[in-house]
C-alpha cells in the first residue's frame, strides 16, 4: 500500500511543469520503438547507459544529468557526482521518477519491462536508444542522443571526431593479413563457458580489431561445453575487467575445453574494461584499436599513429 501510494506521487509529480532551465522547441525524436517521441524540456535528463552518458558528457552537457545508472562508469566523475538509478536492466520506476526527469534516455534492452511501461504512464518522454553494434549504428546513437538534447550541431562534430578514428581504424586494420581466431568468453559457470556469438557488441569489437570471432555458429550469447571450445580452436580468448568476477588467464589456460587450443599452447589471454570495449560509445574506434595491437604486435608502431579525433575537437560549445 505504502510503494502504491508513493509511486502514484511520483507519477503526479512527473506530470508537473519543472522550474524550466533548458527547453526544447518543436524536437521529435525517432527512437528504437519506432515511434515518435516529442521532448520539450531536456533540463533534467535521467541517462540509463553507460554509452549515452559517455555520450551527454562528449557533448558537453552533464549539468542537465540529474540521475545514472550503475554502467555509467566513464568519465569516473559520473557515479561520483550523480544519483544513481541502479543497473540498466533492474532500474526502479521509483527511483526515476524520484528524480523529478524531464527527459529520460535509456539504452535498448533497459528493463524490466513493468518499469519501462511504468516510466511510459509517467508521460515523461521517454526516449528508448538503438544499441546497434556497428560503425553506422554508433554515428547514429550519437547523432540520436544530440538531438534529443537539442543540440545538433554538437552532435555532428562528435560525429565526425568517431568517424575520423573510425577511418584511421579501417587503416589499420587493412594491415592484418591473417585474422586471428578469438573467443569472447563473459563467464565460466560450473566449468562451461559463456560466450558470445553474432549480432554481440563483443563479436563486432572483434571484427573492428581485424580478428575473426572464433563462434560461427550462433547468434547472441551461449553456454558451450569442452568439445564445442576444443572444436572452434580460438587463438586467443577475450574478456572484461569485472573486479572479484573477472576472469583469471590461470583459470582459462587450465580449462579442459581451452588446454588443447591455441589459447591454453600459447597462453593468449586478454581481458580490457567493459564499458570501454563493449559499450560501444565515442571511444570505441581507440578499444578496438588497442585490442588490435594486443592480438598483432607487429601493428604497435602503425597503432601508435592512431590519434583521438576527439581530444582535438571541441563538440562541448
Amino acid at each position: 500500500m505504502t510503494f502504491c501510494r508513493t509511486l502514484k506521487c511520483l507519477l503526479l509529480s512527473s506530470t508537473i511543469a519543472l522550474a524550466p532551465v533548458a527547453h526544447a522547441a518543436g524536437i521529435t525524436v525517432h527512437d528504437a520503438r519506432n515511434r515518435d517521441i516529442a521532448v520539450t524540456d531536456f533540463a533534467r535528463t535521467v541517462s540509463i547507459g553507460g554509452a549515452i552518458t559517455e555520450i551527454i558528457y562528449a557533448l558537453g552537457l552533464e549539468n542537465r544529468l540529474v540521475g545514472i545508472d550503475t554502467t555509467s562508469l566513464y568519465p569516473a566523475a559520473a557515479l561520483h557526482d550523480k544519483p544513481n538509478v541502479g543497473y540498466m536492466r533492474q532500474i526502479s520506476a521509483e527511483g526515476v521518477l524520484g528524480l523529478n526527469p524531464t527527459l529520460i534516455l535509456a539504452i535498448q534492452g533497459s528493463g524490466p519491462r513493468e518499469t519501462m511501461d511504468i516510466l511510459e504512464t509517467a508521460k515523461v518522454p521517454l526516449v528508448l536508444v538503438p544499441d546497434t553494434f556497428s560503425e553506422d549504428g554508433l554515428i547514429e546513437k550519437i547523432r540520436l542522443v544530440g538531438h534529443a538534447m537539442g543540440v545538433d550541431a554538437r552532435a555532428a562534430c562528435l560525429s565526425a571526431a568517431v568517424g575520423t578514428n573510425l577511418a584511421q581504424l579501417r587503416t589499420l586494420r587493412a594491415r592484418v593479413t591473417k585474422p586471428v581466431r578469438v573467443m569472447f568468453v563473459m563467464s565460466l559457470q560450473n566449468g562451461r563457458a559463456l560466450v558470445a556469438g553474432h549480432k554481440t557488441a563483443a563479436d563486432e569489437i572483434i571484427r573492428l580489431a581485424g580478428a575473426a570471432n572464433a563462434i560461427d555458429e550462433f547468434d547472441g550469447y551461449k553456454i558451450i561445453g569442452d568439445e564445442a571450445i576444443a572444436a572452434a580452436r580460438p587463438d586467443v580468448a577475450l574478456s572484461i575487467e569485472r573486479g572479484k568476477d573477472s576472469l583469471s588467464a590461470d583459470a582459462i589456460f587450465a580449462h579442459p575445453g581451452f588446454a588443447l587450443t591455441p589459447v591454453a599452447v600459447n597462453k593468449s589471454f586478454i581481458t580490457m574494461d567493459g564499458l570501454y570495449l563493449l559499450g560501444f560509445g565515442p571511444r570505441t574506434a581507440a578499444a578496438a584499436r588497442d585490442l588490435s595491437v594486443k592480438l598483432y604486435p607487429s601493428l604497435a608502431g602503425p597503432g601508435a599513429a592512431f590519434t583521438s579525433a576527439l581530444s582535438a575537437a571541441n563538440c562541448r560549445q
